[in-house]
């Protein structure tokens, strides 16, 4: 690392607790998915939409913070580069709103509540229907999750990217 990068100019301290529980939240979510589908275990999908639905609580509040906290200034790059960035942050934001949201939509429709680790219910609030359940099960798995996995991707290896490539210190922005 140069000098010239050593005073960068980092997130607020807010946007870095919500960016780093996000990814905690994220990766439970998946961890309990993998559970579930590799052991003989129910537990594991209720766990699964319990952090799931927090993940949704906690973007929410993550937007709001992002509207009311200032961003630091950008690190000089290509145009092209900062409007893929900045499109690929928003994606990001959508998707991690949408993925809860339509797996909450699919039990729902499933006829089933969302246990949140036991201290409260979402209960059904619409009327149960099949086919709506499979086409919320079909947006989650099928279109939401392969659009997660390569944003995640994309995010994780932009920022190894600026940090080892470009070694302009991106990452100490979040720390």
């Amino acid at each position: 690392m140069n000098n010239a990068n050593s005073n960068v100019s980092k997130w607020s301290v807010s946007s870095r607790i919500f960016h780093w529980i996000s990814a905690a939240l994220l990766l439970a979510t998946w961890i309990m998915i993998l559970l579930y589908e590799n052991l003989d275990s129910n537990m594991f999908i209720g766990y699964h939409k319990a952090f799931g639905v927090s993940l949704l609580f906690w973007m929410i509040a993550r937007v709001i913070n992002r509207v009311f906290t200032k961003a630091p200034p950008p690190l000089a790059m290509p145009k092209w580069q900062m409007l893929v960035s900045q499109l690929s942050h928003f994606a990001l934001y959508a998707i991690l709103i949408a993925m809860p949201m339509v797996g909450l939509l699919m039990a729902v429709y499933g006829g089933r509540p969302v246990d949140i680790f036991g201290i409260f219910q979402i209960p059904v609030f619409v009327t149960p229907d099949r086919s709506l359940a499979r086409f919320y099960n079909n947006l989650h798995t099928e279109i939401i999750w392969p659009m997660i996995i390569g944003f995640t991707v994309l995010h994780i290896a932009a920022a190894l990217y600026h940090q080892f490539v470009k070694k302009d210190n991106l990452i100490a922005r979040m720390k």
